[in-house]
């Protein structure tokens, strides 16, 4: 894993690596050609300006009569000529130089003091004259130039070329490529820097959530993430994952918890059975004690199978935990009143009374009418269980606001204040259940509280002198 997370890390830093690069790559290729280009026609505009000027003077002083070596028309050629590396050549019409000046003595020494035939055509035929790489036929190399005729009368009378060497040019794109290297080196390095410590920072809390897990994994239920005070994904990923861990902590508690209620609950009737099975078979239980014996059997037997039953109830109610419950309008009062038939027997027999208290018109509610019948069923069967015989079981439907509250009410043993929050707990029995009801599992009205919180309503319960009342809501249908 660890592997895997320092993957991500380079992954991660190259590829902003990389983008870096690139756009640093883009970025200075574009800067360098428009700064050239830029350069270039600076250096073009400045240098066609000029041989403009001179040829107009020149003009000018050939219109006068006046010679090319008279003194104003040098100190004009020596104000042109005043950056360096800046040449003037003047010429016939015929191409033969008759003026050279070099401003600071630096140029190329001339092989011809002729001009070549198809620059002074194009310095003529041209709209802007002549401009570009050339050595004109008179310099050794190279060089760029700008050339213009000068005009006499309306006459050709020559030609006039300003020309330059390229290494000022080539000077100045380098100057601007160190610069921008530099700049960009700069540049670089910080993002690089940056990047690197951000993706580490990113990096370190996953390594330490991934040492969480796998140990999670292995049973250390009570790992949990460091906050680590981040409101991103990386902080939210580390709340989810304690959210998660704290509900997988309680389920595994209530998974051994249960399995440790379970085992109890199983053990007791199992060590019975065995126990009389084997005095049974061993004869060490005389004949007339065996009849009593096989009914304990079967008795335990049956209760192995309510077991067994509820159980399975609670299967199904964790299954319908995760889906909506298929709810329909249905009479509660009409629900309830088939309980107390189906229950009758069992009053009579326990020598109790019922008290009735419904409302004389149907009371139409939501719900799921099987699930409800099971509610009504297990709270009048654990009050018929617990209530003293020959006193009244009271059950009632109150209509208020949006709710109908059915309530079950018993006269017997008042059960304990501290009990009280765990009479719905699974497999809980208090200690006057355990001697009196030998049949209940504890799993009844853990089952009640399951129906009623799938159906988003709630159920109290309250004991106090001797009378025990259990009361829930349902939502009315109209």
């Amino acid at each position: 894993m660890n592997k895997r997370m320092g993957s991500i890390y380079q992954q991660h830093f190259l590829l902003t690596a990389g983008v870096i690069l690139l756009a640093f790559a883009m970025l200075g290729a574009s800067f360098m050609v428009l700064a050239y280009r830029y350069a270039v026609q600076e250096k073009k505009d400045s240098m066609n300006n000029s041989a403009v000027y001179i040829a107009n003077i020149v003009g000018l002083f050939l219109e006068d009569g006046r010679n090319l070596g008279n003194q104003q028309l040098t100190e004009n050629l020596a104000y042109v000529t005043s950056v360096p590396d800046v040449d003037v050549l003047i010429c016939q019409a015929s191409g033969i130089v008759i003026y050279s000046y070099d401003g600071d003595q630096s140029g190329d020494e001339l092989k011809s003091d002729t001009v070549s035939q198809s620059v002074l055509e194009e310095t003529l035929g041209g709209d802007s004259g002549y401009q570009g790489m050339s050595d004109l036929g008179v310099y050794d190399s190279s060089k760029f130039a700008v050339g213009a005729p000068v005009v006499v009368q309306n006459q050709l009378a020559g030609y006039v070329f300003v020309t330059s060497s390229t290494e000022n040019l080539t000077s100045l794109w380098r100057t601007f490529g160190i610069l921008y290297i530099v700049t960009a080196a700069v540049v670089l390095l910080l993002a690089f820097c940056s990047s690197f410590f951000t993706t580490r920072q990113q990096a370190r809390p996953l390594r330490e959530m991934t040492d969480v897990v796998n140990r999670f994994g292995m049973g250390e239920y009570d790992l949990r993430v460091k906050d680590y005070h981040r409101r991103d994904e990386i902080g939210q990923l580390a709340t989810a994952f304690n959210t998660m861990a704290d509900s997988i902590a309680s389920a595994e508690a209530r998974r051994q918890e249960f399995v440790a209620n379970i085992s109890h609950e199983l053990k007791t009737p199992m060590t019975t059975i065995a126990g009389f099975s084997d005095g049974i078979l061993d004869g060490t239980i005389p004949p007339e004690k065996q009849r009593e014996c096989l009914q304990v059997i079967s008795d335990e037997t049956r209760r192995l199978s309510r077991l067994v039953r509820r159980m399975l109830d609670m299967s199904q109610l964790s299954a319908k935990e995760q889906s909506d419950i298929c709810q329909s309008q249905f009479n509660g009062v009409e629900t309830f009143a088939q309980v107390l038939i189906s229950l009758e027997r069992k009053i009579t027999s326990r020598g109790l009374d019922v008290d009735v208290n419904f409302p004389d018109k149907d009371v139409m509610v939501w719900g799921d009418p099987d699930s409800i019948t099971q509610v009504c069923y297990n709270l009048m069967d654990n009050a018929i269980k617990f209530a003293t015989p020959g006193t009244a079981i009271g059950v009632s439907i109150v209509p208020r606001g949006n709710k109908a509250w059915f309530s079950v009410r018993n006269t017997g043993e008042t059960i304990p204040p501290e009990e009280l929050g765990m009479v719905f707990d699974r497999f809980h029995k208090s200690d006057r259940s355990r001697s009196l009801d030998k049949e209940g599992v504890g799993l009844g009205l853990y089952i009640v509280k399951t129906i009623l919180n799938n159906h988003k309503e709630t159920i109290t319960v309250t004991s106090e002198n001797g009378v025990t009342e259990f009361r829930f809501s349902l939502t009315l249908a109209e």
